[in-house]
């Protein structure tokens, strides 16, 4: 079986996100980035099915500029096998349609038996790539898995839901989108990240694939959430019911 895992370059999760000084977007300048920490758990569960002997090949996906590469040198590093770039020229997000429809021509290519994706990156909380992905490709899906089992042709994963947890199977190829209760991924050590460097990477552009990578949205304006109020001590039930009271919430 051969595994699909496509991971995104994000500010790294220890990292503050400050607005640039014109409100156009982030300020990406001299901060630290790396694998979106989804997509981490989505490398991980890969490498552990490979490791129980079900996958036999993990590729590693990345779309985005030049240096998306050391995210896949990342998952590299970690035990998958080898990587694909997919560089696009336009500069900022690159939208989830477009991102799937890339997936789907890279799919067709591979021939994958499953693609394991994060459920969302951090940086834009979009949650759709992989629901897209799936409806491309006519494929079924498992999003928010924190379970993951593969025999006999299935999946059957456990989903996070509003209510609690669901258990379901699909018949494979499928698509499964990771929730962060499914694993704890592996640190790379350095031989296997030395190791990682000779691997295959191959590089593609959109152009490749045919695919319109042309925002359809446009951001208007980035600002920053506004600071709390300061807190205040209360001695007493009394005087907290007449505080909230003053405040016009009771």
């Amino acid at each position: 079986m051969r595994i699909l895992v496509p991971v995104k370059r994000v500010i790294d999760y220890n990292v503050k996100a400050r607005v640039k000084a014109d409100g156009s977007g982030i300020d990406l300048a001299n901060v630290k980035m790396s694998m979106n920490p989804f997509d981490e758990i989505s490398v991980e569960a890969a490498i552990r099915l490979k490791e129980a002997g079900i996958a036999t090949e993990i590729v590693i996906v990345s779309i985005g500029d030049k240096k998306s590469s050391e995210t896949i040198r990342t998952g590299l590093a970690m035990g998958a096998d080898r990587g694909i770039l997919v560089e696009v020229a336009e500069a900022g997000e690159i939208e989830p349609l477009a991102v799937a429809k890339i997936l789907a021509k890279i799919v067709e290519e591979e021939a994958p038996e499953l693609v394991i994706l994060g459920k969302q990156a951090i940086d834009n909380d979009l949650n759709a790539t992989g629901q897209m992905l799936a409806s491309l490709l006519d494929w079924g899906q498992a999003t928010f898995a924190s379970e993951l089992e593969i025999a006999d042709g299935k999946a059957t994963v456990t989903r996070e839901v509003d209510g609690g947890l669901q258990t379901i199977t699909v018949n494979l190829p499928a698509i499964i989108t990771t929730d962060l209760r499914l694993n704890e991924p592996r640190y790379a050590s350095l031989p296997n990240i030395m190791k990682a460097k000779k691997k295959p990477l191959a590089e593609k552009t959109a152009a490749d694939y045919g695919v319109d990578t042309a925002p359809r949205l446009k951001v208007v304006e980035t600002v920053e959430p506004a600071g709390r109020d300061a807190g205040i001590r209360v001695g007493s039930v009394d005087e907290l019911v007449g505080k909230l009271k003053e405040a016009g919430l009771v």
